[in-house]
């Protein structure tokens, strides 16, 4: 059995990628297979979310994707909804979580979300857009938000290393904070990190290129071959390559926190 030329391997990998199918919230098929690996980040929200969730009679899980994570969680809160945005997602989500008594909601926007007043002693948020007035709504008086984002220097480099538009936004954990306290509600904690993400090989970039198409907009293989020849070649000669990420995590109270007392656990 011979090796694979340089361009043989990257139109195996690159294929491959093409055929693969993405569903849910779920990176395992370049995760899993050790083909890309993110940087650690200096908090768990996962931890800290099954924290709060031992405080809660109520919760709501915004952008749930496939369910995938919230699943993992159960027991669950007496009350506990989700939403999605992304209709492939949607009824994914309810076939994984109706058993788990998790009722999942279709939304088309972050304005105006379809719950009553003061509704949950928990809101979480991993990666989903919100409008903190909206946040400031639902929560009950005392009421926690807890959210991890994506920040405005995500992994720019691969926009850059492709010739393509770098996209800026104002996703800075300063601006999140002061939304937040704008609304009404208090910081009790907040962080921000720039992890390292390493990609291993070409097929993993293009299947995160493909998964997530907000991160270059018109992406396809086929427009930028040739920049993805030559960072395939790049990532051969060192045999991985570093994107930089940018993160931030926030844990809001609706109210003054400075009488936060936590409340007893729930059975």
């Amino acid at each position: 059995m011979r090796q694979l030329n340089e361009k043989e391997a990257f139109e195996l990998l690159v294929a491959r990628a093409e055929r693969a199918r993405f569903s849910g919230w779920n990176f395992e098929y370049i995760t899993r297979t050790v083909r890309e690996v993110d940087g650690a980040l200096p908090w768990s929200y996962n931890t800290e979310v099954l924290k709060l969730m031992g405080q809660s009679k109520s919760m709501l899980d915004m952008g749930t994707g496939g369910g995938e994570l919230l699943s993992l969680m159960a027991p669950l809160p007496p009350k506990a909804c989700a939403t999605e945005g992304y209709k492939p997602n949607l009824a994914l989500a309810k076939k994984r979580l109706a058993p788990l008594g998790v009722k999942v909601y279709g939304i088309t926007g972050d304005a105006k979300l379809p719950f009553r007043g003061e509704e949950f002693d928990l809101v979480i948020n991993r990666h989903e857009g919100y409008i903190a007035s909206e946040i400031f709504r639902i929560l009950k008086p005392g009421g926690m938000f807890i959210t991890q984002q994506v920040g405005a220097y995500y992994v720019t480099k691969i926009n850059e290393l492709l010739g393509a538009r770098v996209k800026h936004s104002n996703r800075y954990l300063k601006n999140a904070v002061n939304a937040l306290e704008g609304a009404g509600l208090g910081i009790l904690a907040k962080k921000e990190a720039y992890p390292t993400n390493r990609f291993f090989d070409i097929g993993a970039v293009v299947y995160y290129l493909n998964a997530i198409p907000w991160q270059l907009p018109g992406f396809s293989v086929k427009r930028y071959r040739n920049k993805l020849f030559e960072l395939h070649k790049l990532i051969t000669k060192k045999g991985y390559i570093d994107f930089r990420a940018h993160n931030y995590f926030i844990v809001a109270r609706k109210g003054s926190t400075s009488d936060f007392t936590p409340q007893k656990n729930v059975p």
